[in-house]
């Protein structure tokens, strides 16, 4: 016989639950087992539970790793320009070259310079960006009077040079 806790009332050997409240008085079940309280969580839902934890794991480790990496520009140190260092347009440097002949001229980037010829006076916007070095030299065809060429930047001159000379030839050389 078995005394329930709850009531005391006497119960058979084989009763799981009270006869007169109801109460449990022994849970077979749990006792072939060998678990008493807690979660009853199969292998496969634990595995599951396993590779959803790897996975956030891996995608968290993902985010932070491309996040500081450098981007494709940084990598290749690209330098852009933002506008911040010049007012008007993306090449801020003219060439205007002033003389009453002929003339022959070489102007822009050190390392890429464009020639002009002409009769009077002319002005040339120049591919060169605002930290480009830049570079002007001009010749004149005979005749008298003077050449004079400006190297403007953002509609300021920033460099002036001229020659009197019969087949003179003058050069401006700017460092940003």
């Amino acid at each position: 016989m078995v005394k329930c806790p709850r009531c005391g009332y006497e119960n058979a050997t084989s009763s799981t639950y009270c006869h007169n409240c109801h109460y449990l008085l022994s849970d077979k079940k749990m006792k072939n087992t060998g678990r008493h309280r807690g979660w009853s969580i199969g292998i496969a839902k634990k595995i599951v539970i396993v590779l959803g934890i790897i996975i956030i794991a891996f995608l968290l480790f993902s985010f932070a790793y491309n996040n500081s990496q450098p981007s494709s520009n940084e990598a290749l140190n690209i330098v852009s320009d933002d506008g911040s260092q010049h007012q008007s347009s993306s090449y801020p440097f003219k060439a205007v070259i002033k003389y009453n002949g002929n003339w022959y001229a070489k102007m822009g980037d050190p390392n890429y310079l464009i020639e002009k010829t002409g009769t009077g006076t002319s002005s040339y916007t120049l591919d060169c960006a605002a930290w480009d070095d830049v570079e002007i030299s001009a010749e004149k065809y005979g005749g008298e009077g003077e050449l004079t060429i400006q190297l403007l930047r953002n509609g300021k001159v920033v460099a002036e040079n001229s020659t009197t000379d019969g087949y003179g030839d003058v050069s401006i050389k700017y460092d940003s």
